[in-house]
């Protein structure tokens, strides 16, 4: 599959400069032929979900190493949708984690569909975040969730590791749809990277995944906007994470303090 390129050209509103990044190259096809009701954010919706996102710091870095071991990492809160049996996200020591000592754990045994369980970092939204996370596991569904308003209204990435199927979902009160869905090949290693982006160009709003650093899929929607992140378990699952991180794509705050004078 060939990956897109991208190109930057620079234009002038009223003073003010945009970027605009242009997707060139082969499309990335989706499963369905409804990416879903698209709900059309205003300008002034989005300039209000930008102003709301993550407080207390830009970037987020989660590396669970100091957390005490057997507890639900601090400042994260567990959700689940289709919960047949009790789920503990417990952190764990792991020596040969990509960021040792500790790893945060999940094993589920669930056979109602849809069912998820999540893992939410606690009071932090984002319209449009950049989100990352190194995971393994055995057996499983695992991924990472944003868009997060409640258990059943959210967007996930998944790696199906029976089956080394990726998919972008949505889940719409308590209903799942599948945006887009692809085979993937693994790297031959015991921790694998999982990258998703929800992006924005000319009003159009779209996400994109990516396993192993590779692009695996792309997909346009615009049902959900503001909402929490976090991790993400489904069915029969046995699966450690590490090293996650969330940063908005966008901001009206600075990098850094302004200067004093």
């Amino acid at each position: 599959m060939a990956l897109s390129q991208r190109s930057r050209t620079v234009v002038m509103r009223g003073g003010k400069v945009f970027w605009i990044c242009l997707v060139i190259g082969w499309s990335i096809p989706t499963v369905g032929d409804q990416a879903g009701a698209v709900q059309w954010e205003t300008q002034e919706e989005k300039e209000f979900h930008l102003k709301q996102q993550a407080k207390g710091g830009l970037f987020q870095r989660w590396a669970f190493d100091q957390d005490h071991p057997d507890q639900t990492p601090a400042g994260f809160l567990e959700m689940a949708v289709g919960k047949e049996q009790p789920v503990a996200w417990t952190v764990q020591t792991s020596m040969n984690a990509p960021s040792p000592p500790n790893v945060v754990t999940v094993s589920a045994d669930c056979d109602a569909k849809p069912c998820y369980h999540l893992l939410i970092a606690k009071g932090l939204n984002y319209e449009y975040p950049d989100l990352s996370v190194r995971f393994r596991g055995s057996q499983g569904i695992g991924g990472i969730v944003f868009g997060v308003r409640d258990a059943e209204n959210f967007y996930a990435t998944l790696v199906d590791l029976a089956t080394s199927t990726a998919r972008v979902i949505r889940m719409m009160e308590g209903n799942e749809r599948v945006l887009a869905q692809t085979s993937v090949s693994l790297k031959n290693t015991d921790w694998h990277s999982l990258r998703a982006q929800r992006n924005t160009i000319i009003s159009k709003d779209f996400i994109e995944m990516f396993v192993d650093g590779v692009l695996v899929l792309s997909v346009e929607d615009q049902t959900l906007g503001l909402g929490q992140v976090g991790l993400a378990a489904g069915g029969k699952a046995s699966l450690s994470f590490d090293l996650f991180h969330a940063a908005p794509l966008f901001s009206h705050r600075p990098l850094s303090p302004p200067p004093a004078y």
